[in-house]
């Protein structure tokens, strides 16, 4: 789909008072994520608490927002509701699901009640959201996703230039967590499930953002995404009690069959890996490439999974060369 004309903002709030049929309301712009979409919060409009979400260069993905906003919905998430839409030229006026983020309140203490609400949602979602048309999440896909890793954060961010020898040993690693994520059961996945889409508030579980990318893909990989969030680190123990109960209640809904403890871990931490390689990718391309810096404090911790997890697995040890030297980074989780 061609890329819609880019709308200012007066031309959004002018929609946006057609939409509402009022002149009273004004947007204002609120914080986005890491893609090309903008937010605007509607004000001047009774109780009725609604967001301006525009993307003109992808006017594609709102259509994809529509379709997987409605699986989520009947398998019983609280997402946001639709009050208009355009799709062609990239505007819809959704509900407002509020201002606090899971990693806003997130603390030792809020921490059981708050993952035991997503753990739920995240069930539900594998359990009883529709799949069918989703694309997989297939070789293909997480090989690019780990070129990220290796254009971006090797390539650019450290300007590391691999050897014969080096490139033979990407590949390698390449092939391990590739293999890894291939090997699981596959079920509904999000691909962003983690603090920073996750809100707080109302009922029904936390309110789920930002999941128009959903594949069908490894059943673990929300699951990591969750509990070895990039913005966010527990201790290993209680990451890994969590992991195992939520495996538990997978077989128990018959999402997968019943799986050891080692080999679901296994499952788990690799999977994280790749996500956690292809996350330090995207914060080097999003400094280098879009000028959005906020995302580089987020590189040491992403780092540190990644060295732990070669703790685990020495397979995944010729991985830490390649996580660079930085004297703030923050320990392993």
């Amino acid at each position: 789909m061609t890329p819609a004309p880019r709308a200012t903002s007066h031309e959004l709030e002018a929609w946006a008072r057609r939409v509402l049929g009022s002149e009273r309301p004004w947007l204002e712009p609120i914080a986005g994520d890491a893609g090309t979409r903008l937010y605007f919060r509607v004000h001047g409009w009774g109780d009725e608490a609604l967001v301006v979400m525009y993307d003109p260069h992808q006017p594609e993905a709102l259509a994809r927002y529509l379709d997987v906003r409605q699986r989520l919905a009947t398998a019983g998430a609280r997402v946001p509701a639709i009050r208009a839409g355009d799709p062609a030229t990239g505007r819809l006026m959704i509900s407002d699901l509020g201002t606090t983020h899971y990693l806003d309140v997130l603390d030792a203490a809020t921490a059981p009640s708050l993952y035991g609400a997503a753990l739920e949602t995240l069930l539900r979602l594998q359990r009883d959201a529709a799949t069918a048309g989703l694309p997989p999440y297939d070789e293909a896909l997480l090989r690019r996703e780990l070129g990220i890793f290796r254009e971006w954060y090797l390539g650019v961010h450290l300007q590391r230039r691999l050897g014969p020898a080096e490139e033979a040993c990407w590949d390698a690693q390449c092939d391990l967590l590739v293999a890894n994520a291939l090997a699981q059961p596959v079920a509904f996945t999000h691909r962003d499930y983690h603090s920073r889409n996750l809100m707080t508030g109302g009922e029904g579980g936390p309110g789920v953002l930002d999941f128009q990318d959903a594949v069908t893909g490894p059943v673990t990989y929300d699951l990591a995404s969750l509990l070895l969030d990039c913005y966010v680190a527990w201790p290993r123990p209680r990451v890994r009690e969590w992991a195992l109960a939520y495996r538990d209640r997978l077989a128990a809904a018959g999402v997968m069959a019943p799986t050891d403890d080692d080999v679901f871990l296994r499952w788990f931490i690799l999977m994280a890996t790749q996500r956690h390689l292809k996350a330090m990718g995207i914060f080097a391309r999003l400094h280098h490439r879009d000028g959005k810096s906020g995302y580089l404090g987020d590189i040491p911790r992403t780092a540190a999974y990644v060295k732990a997890a070669a703790r685990e697995y020495p397979e995944l040890a010729p991985l830490v060369p390649w996580l660079g030297d930085d004297p703030a980074a923050a320990p392993g989780p």
